[in-house]
């Protein structure tokens, strides 16, 4: 019964009943505020996993349109280096000035067309290039500004593509 009348003893009763109090209380907001930053990562990483997707869906057509560009520039240059032989033998049958003449269109074709041709690789080059840095932005930016970019960068698609 001496512990009962010790002050020691009631102050520790009240510090216990305090703290179960405050533990009570204090649970749920704390778990609450606690799933729901779970929920907002959660919500973030299926965004960003989205996002992901996405700049690997355009990286895979802009490499399909760089191989498509390759192979018709290929075409076509093959097809200027026939058109370059079918003039030289038409211009070996005809006066030396007129073989010299066609000679020399033939060549400028081929040259125009593989410049072209360059020109093009090198626009989806730098397509396939600006792509990837919209991914790299868009992971080390902030939600804020990750949303203005991709903001700017949906409607500036259609201008890239053409």
């Amino acid at each position: 019964m001496e512990i009962f009348a010790d002050a020691e003893f009631w102050v520790l009763v009240a510090f216990v009943v305090a703290i179960a109090y405050l533990v009570r209380k204090a649970t749920p907001p704390i778990t609450g505020a606690l799933d729901s930053r779970a929920a907002k990562i959660k919500a973030e990483l299926d965004e960003a996993q989205r996002l992901r997707e996405e700049a690997q869906r355009l990286l895979a057509e802009y490499q399909r349109k760089q191989r498509d560009a390759l192979s018709e520039a290929e075409a076509i240059i093959a097809h200027a280096r026939a058109e370059a032989e079918r003039a030289g033998e038409r211009a070996a049958r005809d006066l030396e000035a007129l073989l010299e003449r066609r000679h020399r269109l033939a060549m400028e074709r081929i040259t125009l067309e593989e410049q072209k041709a360059v020109a093009q690789v090198r626009n989806a080059a730098v397509d396939i290039a600006i792509a990837a840095t919209r991914q790299m932005l868009a992971q080390e930016l902030g939600a804020e500004r990750r949303s203005a970019l991709i903001d700017q960068a949906i409607a500036a698609l259609p201008q890239a593509l053409h």
